[in-house]
């Protein structure tokens, strides 16, 4: 899959706070990412590593008066070759970005598609809003990108509910409605993961070929690394509200350079090895402990609790991320001998 040289995202110093109890605690912290046309970025990580929030971020979901966007910025450059600063604009210029420049495809389809509303109504409105388009031209192409996606009788599903459709395909509905508008980006955020395994793999095939179709960027946040092999050119690795580990998958996979990518690639299961290790008495890897609460942060590297690396000089200061090679980035003390 060839990669274009222009980024569509670049996201610079990104920290994100909520304010809770009287204080603050920052779930995304001086994070950078880029992302280019027809390049695909997986954001990878454990629960509470700050992945979902970081995609909240970039098109401005916050819940309003507790997350905010203390610092950094997130440049979006449009299909007309503008750059945006998303955080320096208004609430009403956001919402024009939103739904046209950026799509967005969540986790659990029932809770993004409007149950009282019908599929068509639901795709067809944006391109209502953002492209000005009489009700009669929405629907018909309501029912072109059901088509796309691969749902069969569109003419006729336009016009179902959702709890109409099977899971999968309230999930190509959804992805539908995030491209009606041909965005420049495409964040989705866990896609696969409330459908099952065959499902999931449809619904892979059919993001990966829309976006070679489109050339569009996309960012695909995920806890599953198998997904990450099938799907992403690169992979950012998140720990604790920081990007840890960054770089192309290939190298990422075979030549880890932080213990949290370690860990993570030695906990995946692998095809037949099951029995093996029944016979042999053996469980699968873990890594031990937890991702700590941003309430309670651990000094130095966030990491450190869980990392049989661990030394002194780890817990002293928040390791830099430094350049494994011009690609390749590791935020470790140790990185060169691990």
């Amino acid at each position: 899959m060839e990669q274009a040289a222009e980024p569509v995202l670049d996201i610079r110093g990104l920290r994100t706070i909520f304010r809770i109890r009287g204080g603050e605690i920052a779930a995304v912290n001086d994070l950078d990412l880029t992302i280019a046309a027809g390049e695909t970025l997986a954001l990878v990580g454990e629960s509470g590593s700050g992945k979902s929030v970081t995609s909240l971020s970039v098109m401005r979901l916050l819940t309003r008066n507790i997350g905010v966007i203390a610092a950094g910025s997130i440049r979006l450059t449009t299909r007309s070759g503008a750059v945006r600063d998303l955080v320096s604009l208004d609430e009403e210029s956001m919402r024009r970005i939103r739904g046209d420049e950026i799509g967005m495809v969540f986790q659990e389809p029932m809770s993004s598609l409007n149950p009282v509303f019908t599929i068509g109504d639901q795709i067809a409105e944006p391109i209502r809003i953002h492209r000005g388009a009489s009700r009669k031209a929405a629907m018909n192409a309501a029912v072109t990108l059901l088509e796309s996606v691969g749902i069969p009788d569109a003419r006729r599903r336009v016009d179902q509910y959702p709890h109409e459709l099977s899971g999968g395909m309230r999930q190509r509905a959804t992805i539908a409605m995030a491209l009606a508008c041909d965005p420049a980006l495409l964040i989705a955020d866990e896609p696969t993961t409330a459908l099952d395994v065959t499902i999931q793999a449809q619904i892979l095939d059919l993001l990966l070929k829309l976006q070679i179709e489109r050339g569009m960027a996309m960012l695909f946040v995920t806890h599953n690394l198998g997904v990450v092999a099938e799907i992403a050119h690169r992979v950012a690795v998140m720990y604790a509200g920081r990007i840890v580990e960054q770089g192309p998958v290939d190298e990422v996979f075979r030549n880890p350079k932080h213990p949290y990518t370690m860990g993570l690639l030695a906990s995946m299961p692998r095809l037949g090895e099951a029995s093996r290790m029944k016979q042999a008495g053996e469980k699968l890897s873990a890594i031990p402990g937890m991702v700590p609460s941003l309430m309670n942060m651990p000094s130095g590297c966030a990491f450190s609790p869980r990392c049989k690396f661990a030394i002194d000089a780890c817990r002293a200061a928040i390791p830099a991320l430094e350049q494994v090679n011009p690609q390749h980035r590791s935020r470790c003390i140790k990185w060169q001998e691990i």
